[in-house]
């Protein structure tokens, strides 16, 4: 008897999803509660799991196909028996079609890559063995429980194994013939997580009426507690205290002085919050995503680098949950990681403002007179000029700026 696998409730106000890649391929045997195929939603990416133990049966959809909530995956077959069915057909025909853009090359570590590995892959994770024509296999992955990530795979494709050197010849005349046929390009079709970023960001460019306002920063101060105190803050908190946690403390103050920068439009009326809920940007393979720190004015800087901390970790391992995304009232973003000098950023909608965050390098800058060198950064404030005033955006930049020169002023509230 075959029990159906439908597409779950995927959150508010999201009714359909794009299917990522199935990480179960037909007379696969299937636990109860394990992945078997990945949705890829505006936020996030879904695992669905298996209602019950059985053989994967046939695939309803394909990779790339969207699916409305509630639509037919696939079906799982009872015990055994099931395997014989699809088993007429050859394993290797089903993920054909996410092999498209491999690389001929590569054709013959294909049927590794689309069978099972000790732990499910991510569709950045499955797209990165495809294109290097790792074996997933034989990479020993860093993620949670051992789940590969997508710098294992590029790690494991920088530095080829001893192996591959006996099969060379074969593969090797066929790049010869494309490279000296001149360049190359290759075609990938957009997430539907990159889809909607895209969508977001040029509604919020056609909607508000952005403007961005600049300031520095010394970072002297914060720097010297940073290294004073760091250790004994991982001893007591179980975490790293970094930079974000003074800058999200100290954006809430701001906040409180200018309410404007933590208010919306809606409609004809301007919507005031009396709590800072703050998006904090992360990296994650499929993308950028931002969860959203709840009634971060209420937290210490320790209970706001755990939040970012737990975030950073479930964003790479793909198991942050819709919920966690939505919401927020104003948005931090820390291009400075990647070495960004400074930014325009983008407001979130539907959001009024957002913070950048850059590169600390030392500058020449007059204290009392006197030439000195100093770690400084710059800070970007976006924001819609529909609702905030220069005046405003101008006093919310030197309030976080005086707040992080001192941080004395985060402890007394000041």
């Amino acid at each position: 008897m075959a029990t159906e696998v439908n597409v779950p409730t995927l959150g508010e106000s999201i009714v359909e999803a794009t299917v990522g890649e199935w990480l179960k391929q037909p007379g696969d045997p299937v636990k109860a509660d394990e992945p078997i195929v990945s949705l890829e939603t505006d936020k996030v990416a879904v695992e669905v799991p298996s209602p019950v133990a059985g053989v994967m049966g046939q695939h309803a959809v394909a990779v790339g196909d969207n699916v409305a909530v509630g639509a037919l995956l696939a079906t799982i077959e009872a015990g055994g028996a099931g395997a014989a069915a699809p088993a007429a057909t050859p394993a290797p025909a089903a993920p054909a079609p996410t092999l498209a853009s491999a690389p001929a090359a590569t054709a013959g570590q294909q049927a590794p890559a689309s069978g099972d590995t000790p732990a499910a892959l991510s569709p950045s994770v499955r797209r990165a063995v495809l294109e290097t024509g790792v074996d997933p296999a034989t990479v020993k992955g860093t993620g949670k429980d051992g789940r590969l990530t997508k710098d294992d795979v590029l790690a494991a494709a920088a530095t080829p194994p001893a192996p591959a050197a006996a099969p060379a010849p074969e593969p090797v005349q066929t790049p010869s013939v494309a490279a000296s046929t001149g360049r190359k390009e290759e075609r990938v079709r957009m997430t539907r997580l990159r889809q909607t970023v895209a969508k977001r960001l040029k509604d919020a460019q056609n909607t508000a009426a952005m403007l961005t306002t600049f300031n520095d920063v010394d970072m002297s101060a914060v720097i010297e507690a940073r290294t004073k105190y760091k250790d004994l803050f991982e001893k007591k908190h179980g975490v790293r205290l970094g930079f974000m946690g003074f800058f999200v403390k100290a954006a809430c103050m701001a906040l409180k002085d200018v309410p404007a920068v933590n208010g919306q439009i809606d409609g004809e009326e301007i919507v005031y919050h009396d709590y800072a809920d703050i998006s904090v940007a992360v990296s994650a393979p499929q993308g950028l995503v931002v969860p959203v720190i709840r009634d971060a004015d209420q937290l210490s800087v320790a209970g706001i680098e755990k939040t970012i901390g737990d975030f950073g970790k479930r964003a790479k391992d793909g198991t942050l949950k819709m919920e966690e995304m939505k919401g927020g009232t104003f948005t931090i973003s820390n291009g400075g990681v990647f070495g960004s000098l400074m930014s325009t950023p983008i407001i979130n909608p539907p959001q009024s403002a957002v913070l950048g965050l850059h590169r600390i390098e030392d500058r020449p800058v007059v204290r009392d007179g006197q030439v000195v060198v100093r770690p400084m950064m710059y800070l970007a404030l976006s924001y819609d000029h529909r609702l905030i005033d220069g005046r405003e955006a101008v006093t919310f930049l030197v309030a976080l700026k005086n707040a992080i020169e001192d941080p004395t002023r985060i402890l007394i509230d000041l």
